[in-house]
Formats: C-alpha cells, structure tokens, sequence
C-alpha cells in the first residue's frame, strides 16, 4: 500500500491491513476537521471496520480520538502542511477487496483540478475519498466513486457538517452523507 503510515507514528511502516470479504464493511469518512474533535462523531462511527480522514486534520489529537474508535488511515491537507505533518499528501488503502484513494485536493472552485485527474488517472482506484471544499459529494466518475464526506470541523460558509460512511458488501459501494448539527456536541 503506497504511501501509508498510521497517523499516530509518523514515519513508522505499517502492516497490511487483512481485508475479508465475506462480510460487509463500514468505514467512516471524515474530512476538514480543523482541530475539532466533535464527540457525535463517537455515535455515527459506532462499530465502522476503518476510518479515512481526507486532510485539514488541524490537530493530532483529533487522530488520537479517531483512533479510540477504529484503525484510521489519514492524509495531510493544506492546513496540516502537507510533509511538516508527517501523514502523506495522497495515499491508497485496499478495504473490502476495493482500493480506495484519499486525496485532499481533488476539486478546487466546484471543477476537478489538472492534478486530481492526473492521481485518478494514475491510481484507477474504485472510490477517491477527498475534502477541503467543505462540499458533501458523492459521485461516479467513470468507474470510480468520488466521495467528500463535507467538513466534520467548525461550521464555516453556509455549507452543513458532515461525516460520511462507505458500505462495501458483495462488490457493492454505498456512499450515504451523515449530517452533523451546525454546533458540535462537547
């Protein structure tokens, strides 16, 4: 698995993740947290498999939490410095037999950019998990699903907070948007 590190270590080498695919897996997906570790977020992830944070992390100490509830693989945003932070730009992970990009920049100004398309051409993976519009989205690009799960960190523009979860059963992708309330539970 290109690139992955687990987000608590920097610069340590992870272990392959054992992926069954006899069963269902849910995974939790979460992006431009800003610091913000909102504790609905503990209600909504109950029992997920895995969880993907797509950049803008703002904090380690919102990974900390992420990781009291599953595994997570995370990638820097253009808040957390890119390589300061220590977590990867982009990475790719196999869950459920399905190989999953994460990506923190993939649209800018509601298009996809030259350097989006050129890592969705690169990789080919199945779904492209990404953030810093804020915007929810959940979209087929060709083959691959195109998932941004909406910001999970403090309200910003008029856009709503969100998390996002991935169900991938018997080959089956299902992207379903979790809306989170305007202020974060303490």
């Amino acid at each position: 698995m290109k690139g992955r590190k687990p987000t608590g270590q920097p610069g340590k080498e992870s272990r392959p993740l054992r992926c069954r695919r006899d069963r269902a897996w849910r995974i939790g997906v979460i992006a431009d947290t800003h610091g913000l570790f909102d504790r609905a977020i503990l209600r909504h992830f109950r029992g997920v498999d895995h969880i993907l944070h797509a950049g803008d992390i703002g904090d380690r100490s919102v990974l900390v939490e992420l990781e009291k509830i599953a595994p997570v693989t995370a990638v820097s945003g253009n808040v957390d410095g890119y390589e300061r932070s220590g977590i990867e730009a982009e990475t790719l992970i196999d869950l459920g037999g399905r190989k999953i990009a994460i990506k923190h920049i993939l649209y800018e100004g509601g298009k996809l950019t030259r350097e989006g398309r050129a890592f969705l051409d690169r990789e080919r993976p199945d779904v492209c998990i990404f953030g810093h519009s804020h915007q929810p989205k959940a979209e087929w690009l060709g083959s691959t699903l195109l998932f941004n799960p909406g910001s999970a960190g403090p309200k910003r523009f008029r856009l709503p907070r969100g998390l996002g979860l991935l169900t991938i059963e018997a080959g089956t992708i299902t992207p379903t948007h979790l809306r989170l309330p305007d202020s974060p539970e303490s």
